[in-house]
């Protein structure tokens, strides 16, 4: 992968509709540091929200660069545009997906279920299950927030330290957000680097299910000795529901529909000849929105009124699903806006140089520059969409494989050490009752475990593949 990496530098390698300007290297990267710079100060010390620090970040890289400011509008305007249309939808339907399972009670199903059926030793691990497959389809805040209840019911039935439950089902709840579609951070991940989402949802479960482990039930043994801790008060009057609830089998059918279209289609892709009907309708029911509209549909019979919702319940519930995610959508497309800013003017070509002529590997540096952004940030969907953009033209010399590894990659980089600038540190620190040290310790360690333990295996899948 280190070697003659500039075989992976094409003409093509940029997604402009024109060559870049012919601007100098010492201007390029000032231009480029100092974007990167207002993004993070906007960020960090202003708390503007990320949607106009990345549109001022853009700005600023074109016009410290020279580039005039109607082309700069224009760049990011392109790149805003075609990452709403490519991802803004995929999110969209996501969230009413989620909010469905929510709703209905089939998430609830799922936990009672796996939980009902573990033993005090391997406990662990099923909250680690219930963790990987609420962050399937759910937004990382969203199953956080749902996950808190039955965190909090299990530490206390089982007597033990919320800790020794929590970290592993918040492991699961991560890993599905940092590495596998169709969280927003991969999702645009694979469209900026246009990796293949079949053979990066293949890739991305392989990844994660040895980093859950890792990260989670075993640095759970650890983490529960150095913070033993109750599980708070709160949620301890949870109401009884007794309406009808979707079953686990019809349940988990519904939600691992949209990943089995998805991975249809990429065995189609390997397997079938072009142009058989076998691999069409493959392909079709495959397509990421298709596949996503499919589960939704879906969902509203099997989940919506599997548990005894009306039509009007169902329509409620998909309404008012959209509201909370406008934020994370404009967040996206301006990252996509970014990303073509720092393809059009040319930092994208003169890092890819540099990379080829470094030795370094891809995968290793792809790590590193998420890595950094998302320290600075404390935002692992900025940082997956940054990096995505700075990488963007080695990307389109590489082979299949290799790009959906550079996916995950960035992916792993997005969630390492999360401290006191981002809001899942807090989201846990005040749920879990800890202290900031405390919160370090544990949630903070147990994501640099992941990235790290991530990154090694993805390197490791490189040299087989």
């Amino acid at each position: 992968m280190t070697a003659d990496l500039l075989s992976l530098l094409p003409l093509s390698a940029l997604t402009a509709d024109t060559p870049p300007p012919d601007i100098p290297a010492g201007r390029l990267v000032p231009a480029a540091l100092l974007g990167i710079a207002v993004l993070v100060v906007l960020i960090v010390r202003f708390k503007l929200h990320p949607f106009l620090s990345l549109t001022l970040g853009a700005l600023t890289v074109g016009a410290v660069a020279g580039v005039p400011m109607a082309d700069v509008v224009d760049s990011y305007s392109k790149g805003f545009g075609s990452t709403a249309a490519g991802v803004g939808i995929l999110i969209a339907l996501g969230a009413m997906f989620g909010k469905l399972l929510a709703d209905s009670g089939g998430a609830d199903e799922i936990v009672d279920t796996i939980i009902g059926r573990s033993g005090t030793r391997s406990l662990p691990w099923a909250m680690a299950a219930v963790g990987a497959i609420i962050g399937l389809p759910m937004f990382f805040e969203i199953g956080l927030v749902l996950l808190m209840p039955v965190i909090f019911l299990v530490a206390r039935r089982s007597q033990q330290s919320v800790v020794r439950v929590g970290i592993p089902a918040l492991a699961g709840l991560s890993a599905m957000h940092g590495l596998v579609p169709p969280h927003p951070g991969p999702l645009v991940a694979i469209d900026a680097l246009k990796a293949n989402l079949g053979v990066t949802l293949g890739f991305g479960i392989l990844v994660a299910i040895p980093t859950i482990a890792i990260a989670g039930p075993w640095f759970a043994r650890l983490a529960g000795r150095w913070v033993d801790v109750p599980a708070p008060d709160l949620f301890e009057a949870r109401e009884s529901d007794n309406g009808p609830r979707p079953s686990f089998g019809i349940t988990m059918l519904t939600v691992l529909t949209p990943v089995v279209l998805m991975m249809g289609k990429a065995l189609a892709d390997i397997l079938a000849d072009k142009g058989t009907a076998a691999r069409t309708v493959l392909d079709f029911l495959g397509t990421p929105l298709v596949a996503l509209l499919i589960a939704v549909i879906l969902a509203m019979f099997t989940l919506g009124r599997g548990a005894g919702m009306g039509v009007k319940q169902v329509s409620s519930s998909l309404e008012s699903s959209l509201g909370p995610i406008a934020g994370i959508i404009l967040i996206v497309a301006a990252g996509g806006g970014f990303k073509q800013t720092l393809v059009d003017t040319g930092i994208g070509q003169l890092v890819a140089d540099w990379i080829a002529g470094s030795g370094l590997s891809v995968l290793l540096l792809a790590w590193l520059v998420a890595v950094l952004i998302r320290l600075a940030t404390g935002s692992a969907t900025v940082a997956t969409v940054t990096a995505s953009g700075i990488l963007a033209p080695l990307a389109a010399g590489m082979s299949t494989n290799g790009v959906s590894l550079m996916v995950l990659a960035i992916g792993a980089g997005s969630v390492f050490f999360s401290h006191v600038n981002d809001a899942g540190f807090w989201l846990v620190k005040e749920y879990f009752g800890l202290k900031v040290g405390q919160t370090i310790k544990t949630w903070s360690v147990m994501e640099t475990i992941l990235s790290v333990t991530g990154l090694v295996l993805v390197l490791l899948l490189n040299l087989v593949v």
